[in-house]
């Protein structure tokens, strides 16, 4: 590394400059203005010798010195700094860029030309956009671009243009069927762009076959007291009628409903049907004119009803109530009166306890409907 002077003129423009497109005229115009000022006829350089990138990282920094790179120039010089062997992390400590936003420019190597040529003019889709853009082939986004494509000196309908080019996918790692199955179905997977090494991104867009070949598999291995049902409008399953559906451990008598979820997943849930009464005799009771049934025949009594709101949430509930109480004394005073008043209600509540806030205090606490004097 050396110092020498050499006249400015003689310099010539790196041939392996990072800024493709156009700079802007304010750009230019301060640069010319900075040449015009100083007017030297020889300038000091600092000739270094020539890095393994070949000047592509030194390049890319003077450039953004001068004036900001577009997204489509930024990735260009970032796909150079690769391909020379640089690492995602180093570009990102070199250029003050996280990785995240590294990465999101990588993306556009998979961009139509024509939508790359509108990007660099500054007009970017959202990163969801651009992933919806980028997951489809090359044909589709000339086709969605020339049904969408914008007027001169007008912004992209990147919305429209990305719902134009969304597709549903169902991803293999979903699927409960197998090889065999797929193959059957015409199901072929794609795989996923910049997947991880240790996640199975492969997805179909073959939504139908998907669907079709789950339906199999479940047809084909449902337990021996399963049932394939439908889900309703809230994606929920809609279980036989009068079933009672299982939330705790299933017992060996119950059923299992198995079904497709809004993913295209197989689930499974256990229900319950109710038991029949049995006759207390043949022909019924007396009441309706039968015979009387025997002592022994077995009844059943009827469930008990379950309250709107248990124990566990009354308390909840107060909890909630205290907290409320709390901050709106908080925020303004309250007369003696309407203290008194409040404290007589408390007094028949059916989740109320009542403090003073100070230690060793007289409270009432009501719980379960019954009343109770206790010192806290």
């Amino acid at each position: 590394m050396h110092l020498m002077k050499v006249d400015p003129r003689a310099l010539k423009d790196n041939p392996d400059r990072t800024r493709q497109s156009k700079s802007t005229p304010q750009a230019d115009a301060l640069l010319l203005a900075t040449i015009k000022v100083v007017g030297l006829a020889e300038i000091d350089v600092l000739v270094v010798e020539a890095a393994n990138d070949n000047g592509a990282m030194r390049s890319m920094v003077s450039s953004i010195v001068f004036e900001p790179l577009n997204p489509v120039d930024q990735w260009r010089a970032i796909e150079r700094l690769v391909a020379l062997g640089w690492t995602e992390e180093a570009i990102g400590v070199a250029l003050a860029l996280p990785v995240r936003q590294i990465r999101k420019l990588r993306l556009l190597a998979n961009v139509l030309p024509a939508m790359l040529d509108h990007m660099a003019l500054g007009d970017m889709p959202n990163e969801q956009q651009l992933r919806t853009i980028v997951a489809a082939a090359l044909d589709e986004q000339k086709e969605a671009w020339k049904a969408h494509r914008p007027k001169k000196n007008e912004r992209a309908d990147w919305y429209n243009l990305s719902r134009a080019l969304s597709k549903t996918r169902m991803y293999a790692k979903d699927a409960s069927f197998g090889d065999d199955l797929a193959a059957a179905y015409g199901i072929e997977w794609v795989e996923g762009l910049f997947s991880p090494a240790d996640e199975d991104t492969r997805y179909t867009t073959n939504v139908e076959a998907f669907l079709g070949a789950q339906q199999e598999w479940m047809t084909s291995n449902f337990p021996k007291k399963g049932a394939i049902v439908e889900v309703n409008n809230w994606g929920q399953p809609e279980l036989p009628k009068k079933a009672e559906r299982v939330y705790g451990k299933p017992s060996k008598s119950d059923h299992v409903a198995m079904y497709l979820d809004r993913d295209g997943k197989v689930q499974s849930v256990a229900f319950r049907m109710p038991e029949d009464n049995k006759a207390k005799g043949k022909g019924g009771n007396a009441a309706n004119g039968g015979e009387s049934g025997s002592v022994d025949d077995p009844v059943i009594d009827a469930p008990k009803p379950r309250p709107d709101v248990s124990q566990k949430g009354q308390n909840m509930i107060g909890d909630f109530r205290t907290d409320a109480l709390h901050e709106a004394l908080g925020r303004a005073a309250i007369e003696d009166d309407m203290l008194m008043a409040l404290l007589v209600l408390a007094f028949v509540g059916l989740n109320v306890r009542v403090d003073s806030g100070a230690s060793d205090c007289f409270a009432w606490k009501r719980r379960g409907g019954r009343r109770n004097a206790s010192l806290t």
